[in-house]
């Protein structure tokens, strides 16, 4: 007894503790770099590929052929009413031959509804449909007396508190078997249906071939042959804020001028460009932007569509659909566009993107929490065995590895054990790569898309790599945090209101709208 408290009184314990702690910090530091530079190998390698691929292909093949699949788009609308009318015209300009848009406005307080009344001449009509999906009481349906505007349909249902429920709305209603589901205050590429939609009708003619078990009874391996079905596709997204806007379409792409939306820019780029295309390359697609997303309606509602009390539905629905497929043991890909084909509003102020990030951070952790048989358990397989492991160590555990490693790091600088040569090197050398990281990212974008006109503002986005580590990734690591923690406490989420300005060089007067 005596050994065991002259142990911890002399402080040994404290030591072999604090190594263990650098040892395990150093290794998982090392993966994370790893990792992510293998990400931006084979996300390059994917890009190529795509590129390589889509020169070749005539998209007016898809436009003027009568077999083209039909696509539901779906616009969950809350408290919309400064950009509605603007983004359904934008929505019901794409270039596709067989599509339907549905505006599911979700209880709206404000006159949303009545902008879209006006506007597009709507009428309530008698609209027979059959609830698959659980979601608040549809009230009203609308579609438009005037023939330019059949493919418009809204809703007018109960308030949900989630875009999740109104999302279920939407495909409860919609007639097709490929849905599209974006945010109202979002701008869509006029060919979005097409590159999109492209993926699943590309893999699903693609049989893919296994060496089955020796045959019982000729003692042979023959050839399986089996179909990959593809279950969702998602694409690149970008801040429209400072973006020149005429009639629901981007006329000119501009980085965000505010700070905020700026750092988001540079985010999102590195993000879809390098993190999910790399993922693209191994079939290991985490999840689908809620910001627009195409899924197979069949497997999406066979899963359960969105979840209303999830604060991560996008990946929610992702994570059940893979393992629906896997439970039924049936092959499918999550496939990316890297394209940008969305642009969205992003918040400009630190209250709402506190308040967005915190939710994304709490339902990471509700996912993971609801979910966690699928982590390891090799019959989830890639999402059992790759998705969720790195989602785990790297995404989950992360904001605490390196809030808990800031702490241990003020302690060894206090008590004057820290090593400055190496921890100086240490740091410059993490800090170094990040920017690398996200330079490249911006680098490669703009020379395969060509989306800036001037290089000048591709080197000012750029420039927000050197100054992240030190504005904006705290203020990531500090809501992660919160998010965290009102996950444990159990702390009841407030949606909030988020200012929308509008589209266009001039900003209108701000009225509150619900967040994204």
């Amino acid at each position: 007894m005596r050994s065991f408290a002259y142990f911890f009184s002399q402080g040994t314990f404290w030591d072999v503790m604090g190594d263990f702690y650098q040892k395990a910090v150093f290794i998982y530091g090392t993966s994370l770099l790893m990792a992510y530079g293998l990400l931006a190998i084979m996300s390059l390698v994917a890009i190529r590929r795509y590129i390589k691929k889509n020169t070749i292909v005539d998209i007016n093949i898809i436009v003027e052929s009568p077999l083209a699949p039909g696509i539901s788009v779906i616009a969950p609308a809350f408290n919309e009413s400064v950009t509605i009318v603007q983004n359904v015209r934008s929505l019901l300009t794409f270039n596709y031959p067989k599509f339907e848009v549905i505006i599911v406005n979700d209880g709206s307080t404000d006159d949303t509804l009545d902008k879209l009344i006006d506007e597009f001449e709507l009428v309530q009509v008698d609209y027979a449909f059959r609830e698959k999906l659980n979601c608040e009481p549809i009230k009203r349906v609308f579609k438009s007396l005037n023939s330019a505007y059949t493919k418009l349909i809204v809703i007018d249902k109960v308030n949900g508190k989630s875009k999740a429920d109104a999302s279920n709305a939407g495909i409860n209603l919609s007639s097709y078997d490929y849905f599209l589901c974006t945010d109202v205050d979002c701008i869509l590429e006029k060919n979005t249906l097409i590159k999109l939609i492209k993926p699943f009708m590309d893999e699903e003619t693609t049989k893919i071939k296994e060496v089955g078990e020796p045959c019982m009874e000729c003692g042979f391996q023959h050839i399986k042959e089996d179909y990959r079905k593809v279950i969702a596709v998602g694409a690149t997204l970008r801040m429209v804020n400072s973006c020149e806007v005429d009639e629901g379409l981007i006329t000119r792409v501009k980085p965000p001028q505010k700070l905020l939306p700026r750092f988001q820019e540079m985010e999102y780029i590195r993000a879809f460009v390098l993190g999910k295309m790399g993922w693209d390359f191994i079939n290991a697609v985490p999840n689908v932007s809620g910001g627009l997303g195409m899924f197979d309606k069949d497997v999406a509602i066979k899963a359960g569509g969105y979840d209303s009390k999830s604060f991560g539905e996008d990946m929610d629905l992702i994570t059940r659909m893979g393992s629906y497929m896997r439970v039924h043991d049936r092959k499918y890909a999550v496939r990316y566009v890297p394209e940008t084909l969305c642009w969205t509003e992003g918040p400009t102020t630190l209250k709402v993107f506190g308040r967005q990030r915190s939710r994304w951070s709490r339902g990471l952790a509700q996912i993971m929490s609801i979910h966690r048989r699928i982590l390891f358990n090799p019959r989830f397989g890639r999402l059992g065995l790759i998705v969720f492991p790195y989602n785990f160590f790297f995404e989950l555990l992360a904001p605490l590895i390196e809030f808990f490693g800031i702490l241990y790091y003020i302690y060894l600088i206090y008590t004057h054990q820290i090593n400055w040569p190496y921890a100086i090197i240490l740091i410059i050398f993490v800090y170094t790569y990040s920017v690398m990281i996200t330079t490249l990212a911006l680098l490669w974008d703009q020379i395969t898309f060509k989306y800036y006109k001037k290089w000048s503002e591709v080197i000012g986005l750029c420039f927000m790599a050197f100054l992240e580590p030190f504005v904006y990734h705290p203020l990531i690591l500090f809501f992660a945090l919160k998010g965290y923690f009102n996950f444990i406490t159990g702390r009841k989420h407030v949606w909030g209101n988020m200012q929308r300005q509008g589209f266009g060089n001039q900003p209108k007067k701000d009225t509150e709208m619900k967040a994204a």
